[in-house]
């Protein structure tokens, strides 16, 4: 299983708000922040706006914020709104596949399961999870460049 880049920084942009939810973030800071495009963050931002994780905050003072408390959004909603696909191998995707053996081959099933497996495992975990690991949260808001509440 392989995560698009799209979902990688989906997560990381919701951690960056998680950490600092004190303020308003722009996408071009997000951006700047993870060395990435601007018109790649703008797309993943677009999703989570329309999959209703973030808020955006329009005015000369805006940005984006966290639509609910980072414990109440789950990692498993997260990643099946940003992944395009969930096909491991040629057979899950019906309307492309051309696999000579798919008709007998016993691989999809296992395959199904651990996607399952998988899926089912984040949905366990919450973006809270994420930043509370411990030691973790003091080390994100460091490495964030984020002062440090006593």
């Amino acid at each position: 299983m392989h995560l698009t880049y799209h979902t990688d920084y989906a997560l990381r942009l919701l951690m960056l708000l998680a950490v600092e939810d004190a303020r308003l973030h722009t996408i071009a800071e997000i951006a700047r922040r993870y060395g990435v495009s601007r018109n790649h963050m703008m797309k993943i931002s677009r999703t989570l706006v329309a999959a209703g994780f973030i808020t955006p905050v329009r005015g000369r003072n805006g940005g984006l914020k966290l639509a609910a408390p980072a414990e109440k959004i789950n990692l498993g909603a997260v990643i099946s709104v940003t992944e395009d696909n969930f096909n491991l191998v040629e057979c899950f995707d019906a309307e492309r596949n051309s696999c000579v053996i798919s008709a007998n081959c016993g691989l999809r099933n296992p395959l199904r399961h651990a996607l399952q497996a998988f899926l089912e495992t984040l949905r366990k975990y919450t973006l809270q999870d994420l930043i509370t690991i411990p030691g973790s949260y003091k080390d994100l808001r460091t490495l964030f460049g984020t002062e440090i509440a006593p």
